[in-house]
């Protein structure tokens, strides 16, 4: 790139060109000159840095990867998608979650915790149809919570749990609950699958307003690869299953879920059908790029969830 010159650029960081030509002015000219061009260099140094700033102010979405890898959903695609939220100073957005039935969100009992043996349905809510949080929020109450009494901690299993709405939803194309996949289906490795949600873009790097609801497409990953992969760089001997029989393995460090998605869906399409296989549990995401996300299978606890939720509705 050209510099401009001083004559070009006159009175902001250095004079303008002499008219005089006596040796002492052009001696002080070439000085003068030096500074110019140093000042403006240094300029055009800053220019970057001052751009960078701009576009981290809050604004319009922009075309940012996302939950890890992905883009920003587009609207109404994902109509069973839920943000729970918790009350802090304001109901701020703690998980993701889905819509099983017209009364019933389901999530991960991580969401409800610490506490999940008295968590209290007046400290949450629930928002539907939603594709930028808190813009224009109608939250939903919450009568009751059901996490699954064996939950300890996600990496023990039983990382899952059910709200009960206070008043079913009107079910339309823009709110509509997923389905539950059958017993049967197991989602074998490599079907290609959704994971959605407002969590963190990349380690410690928060969502930025205005918040758009993200999605990724990941593959899913067989149990005893993705346990192979959580045993790499650890004692643990490999009799012990870190990935267990209640849970399943998808993404990678390039394309997964992060902080904030916990409790959302993975959903895959089998036969033009949206079926919901996870239920987003945990991960060593940050610390181990090469390692799948870890989610709840569902088809584990389906006895589970329709000991509560109606079959048919």
């Amino acid at each position: 790139m050209d510099l401009p010159s001083c004559s070009r650029v006159p009175d902001l960081f250095c004079t303008p060109q002499p008219v005089q030509t006596s040796l002492a002015l052009t001696s002080n000219w070439a000085r003068t000159t030096s500074h110019c061009v140093q000042m403006l260099k240094l300029l055009l140094l800053t220019l970057p840095l001052l751009s960078s700033l701009v576009h981290a102010a809050p604004g319009p979405a922009m075309s940012r990867e996302g939950i890890v890898g992905g883009t920003d959903a587009p609207e109404n695609k994902w109509p069973w998608q839920v943000s729970l939220r918790k009350h802090v100073s304001y109901w701020m957005h703690v998980c993701g979650g889905s819509l099983i039935h017209p009364q019933w969100v389901l999530t991960a009992a991580g969401c409800v915790g610490p506490n999940i043996a008295d968590a209290d349905p007046d400290m949450f809510r629930v928002q539907l149809q939603k594709q930028y949080l808190y813009h224009h929020d109608h939250l939903l109450t919450v009568s009751k919570i059901i996490p699954h009494h064996e939950f300890y901690i996600p990496q023990h299993g039983a990382d899952i749990a059910l709200l009960k709405l206070t008043n079913p939803v009107n079910i339309s194309c823009y709110v509509h609950p997923v389905s539950l996949p059958p017993a049967s289906e197991n989602f074998p490795s490599g079907t290609l699958c959704w994971v959605t949600g407002w969590g963190n873009l990349y380690c410690q790097v928060k969502l930025p307003p205005p918040f758009p609801l993200k999605e990724v497409q990941v593959p899913i990953i067989e149990n005893r690869l993705c346990d192979r992969k959580y045993h790499e760089g650890l004692i643990t001997g490999d009799n012990v299953h870190i990935v267990r029989d209640d849970m399943l393995c998808a993404g990678d460090g390039k394309h997964n879920f992060h902080q904030g998605d916990s409790g959302g869906p993975l959903v895959c399409k089998v036969k033009d059908t949206w079926l919901q296989a996870g239920v987003v549990s945990w991960g060593e995401l940050c610390a181990q790029s090469d390692r799948p996300g870890i989610y709840t299978r569902v088809t584990y606890y389906l006895d589970w969830i329709y000991r509560y939720v109606p079959k048919n509705f």
